[in-house]
């Protein structure tokens, strides 16, 4: 017998799960770098700090391109328009894995005794087309890069120790150029909304790694007033 109720949309679950906050849609960063001859005493010291000391860490080659898209604001004008960010990697090294269409939100600061950055994130597998998706949507891009490192895991704190490099003008993965003589490290964790007490969970982490790594809140937009 055919039941009168109307089907549940996937938005609608989709909403009904962030209301309860059992979505992990915020995440809670520190950045810091290292230069690349103590990378490897970095190293070191993450694997003896992480889970799975004996087999070692997860290893990353990555491809992604960050897009922008401009939100219209009723009444303003094009120079008062924000940009709508969204971020597509793929995995070089598994071509099998599905690519990923990451939002990222606008890095909140808080007051000098947050511990941490806090920004909205949402993570979503999906298929190569994304890129075709995205321009046919209005999306421009940005800029691109490839990644290559390692990723770590302390419970649900992700640790990741990358090289970033400048995709050469074939704009191939294989031509690729160091950006910096140092790694980017960057410690996160994804978790609902609501739960800010692991920023201290991660602050008390960030300490055992000093003075190999000053992990730290970025303020992005005193990095942009100097471009």
């Amino acid at each position: 017998m055919a039941s009168n109720q109307n089907p549940i949309s996937a938005i609608d679950m989709l909403t009904s799960a962030l209301r309860s906050n059992i979505i992990p849609n915020q995440e809670y960063l520190l950045q810091g770098s290292v230069i690349d001859s103590s990378a490897e005493v970095l190293h070191n010291r993450l694997r003896g700090l992480c889970d799975a000391a004996e087999t070692g860490p997860e290893t990353f080659h990555d491809h992604e391109m960050c897009f922008s898209l401009k939100a219209s604001t009723p009444g303003g004008t094009p120079q008062q328009q924000q940009s709508f960010l969204l971020r597509v990697r793929r995995a070089l090294d598994h071509p099998e894995y599905p690519w990923q269409l990451r939002y990222l939100g606008q890095p909140e600061l808080g007051d000098k005794n947050q511990p941490t950055v806090l920004r909205s994130c949402i993570d979503i597998a999906c298929t190569p087309n994304v890129v075709e998706f995205l321009s046919e949507l209005g999306c421009r891009i940005e800029f691109e890069y490839v990644l290559k490192g390692y990723l770590f895991r302390k419970g649900r704190m992700k640790v990741t120790m990358s090289k970033i490099f400048r995709m050469g003008q074939a704009k191939s993965p294989d031509s690729l150029e160091p950006m910096t003589g140092s790694y980017l490290v960057e410690l996160s964790l994804l978790a609902p909304s609501g739960q800010d007490a692991v920023a201290d969970e991660i602050k008390v982490f960030a300490e055992q790694l000093r003075p190999l790594v000053h992990l730290e809140k970025i303020d992005y937009r005193r990095l942009q007033s100097y471009t």
